[in-house]
């Protein structure tokens, strides 16, 4: 704990004035570790009577209204039921004796030497794989129905994030992916599965609007020196030229004396920098509307989606719900408290903690903070660690996109029809909003006298 407490984290770079909410963070947190100068025992030893009522609230997407302030967090039941409903989440498939099967990315070496009857048997395999199918099918049929609100494929190689119409300031369903390979968007442009790079076309509008920034000031400088304004606009020599198009040889008469790129490397070249952006945040796809049931058709039979070799090997992805699905299987965050001693100017202070090891998703951050405001009297401190891959789902489509994709207010039907979707209001309200924290995802949350700070 004191370890945390000196962190670079812990010095909080937050915003110019404290806020009512804090931003919808989409990344998936394995770690976030709270902390309060009020103890946390009201967490501790759940009875068995305050389990069974929040599992029953969560399958029930029952709300509960906790007072501004807990005055006695330990004599208060609905408060440690509260806790224990937002702890729920869905997962499939379940394997008990594997390792937790999030995250996937870059878990071969806690999978190694574990029990994998079906990394050499095909018929398993294929069971496997068609029973996670159903599951897949259905949560995308409760999520076009709108009553899941998001839902997560994380495989080996890359990961998806389904989003209901309505949500992250969108009127129609949405898929994010990353990170992606030119291999799987090349695939993916085969099965006329239409998709964005936001994070690429915004770095390519700004570099187009610098270069013509820089056009402008050279034009004006030369206009300055005497130079015509025709000649400072003459477009220098670029790459457009390569398609082909050798005319001005033959005009010389050195066609045959100079030797022209073949198809094979000036494709190459157009290319590249597609190529540079794999495995990296700007590799991030977006797909919209009626495409992310393409997708979805895709998903299930996209080769590259399980492993074919090492401790991965047929092992369908892991999907991640906060509401029931076919095939689901209700899981418990773990929790647990500790207390300790922090050096502060003058001396030290008791500083109290809470762990909760994820996967940790955007609604159950939230629904945290709604039981710990009243706890801890407005006053906790939350150190978050993300899944970094996941962190670039904060990106919001890009101004070079088509009008229908930029952030727009959800239609008042949408948000009629979203509050069946099982999550609190006041969690629903944030995940409506656009996203804003862009490449980055949230490393430190701070709430004083009920107003947060926070730092990306």
């Amino acid at each position: 704990l004191a370890q945390d407490l000196h962190s670079p984290l812990a010095v909080p770079k937050a915003p110019s004035s404290p806020r009512q909410e804090f931003p919808a963070d989409w990344s998936i947190k394995t770690r976030v570790l709270f902390m309060s100068s009020q103890p946390f025992t009201w967490a501790e030893h759940l009875k068995g009577q305050e389990e069974a009522q929040g599992v029953a609230q969560h399958c029930r997407a029952a709300e509960t209204s906790l007072p501004r302030s807990v005055q006695e967090p330990r004599l208060c039941t609905e408060l440690r039921c509260a806790f224990q409903q937002s702890l729920l989440y869905w997962l499939h498939p379940s394997l008990p004796w594997l390792p937790p099967l999030f995250p996937r990315l870059g878990a071969d070496r806690s999978m190694a030497g574990k029990a994998c009857p079906w990394a050499q048997d095909e018929a398993l395999q294929q069971v496997l794989m068609s029973d996670w199918s159903v599951s897949f099918t259905s949560l995308y049929q409760l999520l076009r129905a709108r009553l899941c609100p998001y839902f997560y494929v994380c495989s080996a190689q890359f990961s998806v994030l389904f989003r209901a119409a309505g949500l992250a300031g969108s009127a129609e369903p949405t898929a994010a992916i990353a990170p992606t390979t030119r291999g799987l968007r090349h695939a993916m442009r085969a099965e006329g599965i239409e998709f964005s790079l936001p994070l690429l076309e915004e770095s390519g509008a700004r570099k187009q609007k610098n270069s013509e920034e820089s056009l402008e000031t050279e034009t004006a400088e030369g206009v300055r020196a005497g130079s015509s304004v025709e000649d400072a606009g003459e477009p220098a020599p670029s790459d457009d030229d390569d398609d082909g198009s050798f005319s001005w040889l033959e005009e010389m008469g050195v066609q045959d004396k100079v030797k022209k790129p073949d198809t094979i490397s000036i494709q190459l070249r157009k290319e590249k920098h597609e190529v540079q952006v794999d495995h990296r945040p700007e590799s991030l796809v977006l797909v919209r509307g009626s495409n992310t049931f393409r997708l979805l058709n895709f998903l299930i039979s996209c080769r590259s989606l399980v492993a074919v070799a090492g401790p991965q090997a047929g092992l369908p992805p892991t999907l991640l719900s906060p509401v029931a699905f076919r095939g689901g299987t209700l899981q418990t965050l773990k929790a647990r408290t500790a207390s300790g001693r922090a050096r502060v100017p003058g001396g030290f202070e008791d500083v109290f903690s809470l762990e909760v090891l994820g996967p940790v998703l955007p609604h159950t951050l939230h629904a945290l903070t709604l039981v710990l405001g009243p706890a801890q009297r407005g006053s906790f401190r939350a150190l978050l660690s993300p899944h970094e891959p996941s962190a670039t789902f904060n990106t919001r489509p890009g101004p070079s996109q088509k009008a229908h994709s930029v952030c727009v207010p959800p239609q008042e039907d949408v948000q009629q029809d979203l509050p069946a979707c099982g999550l609190h209001p006041k969690t629903l309200d944030q995940l409506r909003q656009c996203p804003t924290l862009g490449k980055s995802s949230l490393r430190l949350l701070e709430m004083k006298d009920y107003s947060y700070t926070w730092k990306a």
